[in-house]
């Protein structure tokens, strides 16, 4: 790795890893492509380890021109491909972005990755890698084995569905044209610059502002949490070692109910920012969402074995770390509650339940 284009740079697992990468390889330049959307700042972006090494370019990964261009431009062997719409909430509500984004927008950056690279050496020394959820799995019974990476796909919502076809692009672009290519599909994220419409750190600042917690359902639904920083290690190990045309599976190894995530983000503000405790009497039960998928589970058998990756963070301590980063970064919270359109999103999502 010498060139790296890292796409949805300046979201949240993209920034975190942008910062990882630059720590861990000193002589990488990344160049960052992200589009700004809503859950993209250049807030989460600043005071990199080494931002001589870091060049932002703000742009569309459907942009074909602009994709080639980079490529070209700036010798990338490596691509690193976060840019995705990827709140199931979000989808339900407007599906044809996540059409656009994560379907058309991984053809784009595939056809020119295997046009570029073609025209300029071949592909040996060059990495496509993709980035993708557990939930293209679709959902677990509570006594089912975790998804493996040979499980058959099942999308529920329109963000999942858009993953498994944006993968099984992927997919055939190593099969097809032999383009190096290498997958991994995560379990849910949390850490420092998560936008505040995902469940951990929308509980928190709600939590802060003595809003009300809402909790879908009976709040039993579990999913396998993973510490951002552990996930970007995954990354790179992969990226090191991975096998072309393979793909490993990234969990944390918890998975306990969402109410029991959010009664210990509640423990952990009382201890941290009493003003307002206890905070478990904001929790307030909303109509589920339409679809919603009970239960995800990964088995990390395979990365483990090959790769020696484990996660180093479990729940408690990850969670900790995090509501600790939210209280201590209140002008990046502020950046992202002024945002336009941000209040009348969890208004539309949530006040009408």
């Amino acid at each position: 790795m010498k060139h790296v284009l890292v796409t949805g740079g300046a979201g949240f697992i993209g920034a975190n890893f942008v910062r990882y990468l630059l720590q861990v390889e000193p002589q990488v330049h990344i160049y960052n492509l992200d589009a700004l959307t809503y859950a993209g700042s250049l807030e989460n972006l600043k005071n990199l380890p080494d931002e001589s090494r870091h060049t932002f370019v703000q742009g569309d990964i459907c942009d074909n021109d602009l994709v080639m261009h980079l490529l070209r431009e700036h010798e990338i062997d490596t691509v690193v491909h976060f840019a995705a719409e990827s709140h199931v909430d979000r989808s339900i509500h407007g599906p044809a972005a996540f059409v656009q984004t994560n379907i058309v927008g991984t053809f784009t950056l595939l056809d020119a990755a295997k046009t570029v690279w073609k025209e300029t050496g071949g592909f040996a020394g060059r990495r496509f890698h993709h980035v993708s959820t557990d939930e293209v799995f679709g959902s677990l019974a509570p006594d089912d084995p975790a998804f493996t990476e040979t499980t058959p796909y099942d999308p529920r919502s329109p963000y999942s569905a858009s993953k498994a076809a944006s993968d099984h692009l992927v997919r055939a672009y190593f099969h097809t044209y032999g383009l190096p290519v290498t997958l991994t599909n995560c379990s849910n994220n949390y850490g420092p610059y998560q936008f505040p419409e995902k469940l951990i750190p929308l509980m928190v600042l709600n939590a802060v502002q003595g809003k009300p917690l809402p909790v879908y359902g009976d709040g039993k639904q579990i999913r396998d949490w993973l510490y951002v920083e552990d996930h970007c290690e995954a990354i790179y190990q992969v990226l090191k070692q991975g096998k072309i045309g393979e793909t490993y599976n990234v969990g944390g190894g918890n998975q306990p109910y969402n109410i029991e995530i959010v009664r210990e983000i509640c423990a952990i503000l009382d201890e941290l920012h009493p003003q307002g405790a206890p905070h478990d009497r904001l929790i307030t039960y909303v109509q589920d969402r339409p679809g919603h998928d009970r239960r995800y589970a990964m088995d990390t058998t395979k990365i483990q074995a090959e790769l020696g990756w484990a996660p180093r963070h479990d729940l408690k301590s990850g969670l900790r770390a995090t509501v600790q980063w939210y209280l201590e970064h209140p002008e990046w919270v502020q950046s992202v509650l002024q945002q336009e359109g941000y209040a009348a999103w969890l208004e539309r999502n949530y006040a009408k339940r």
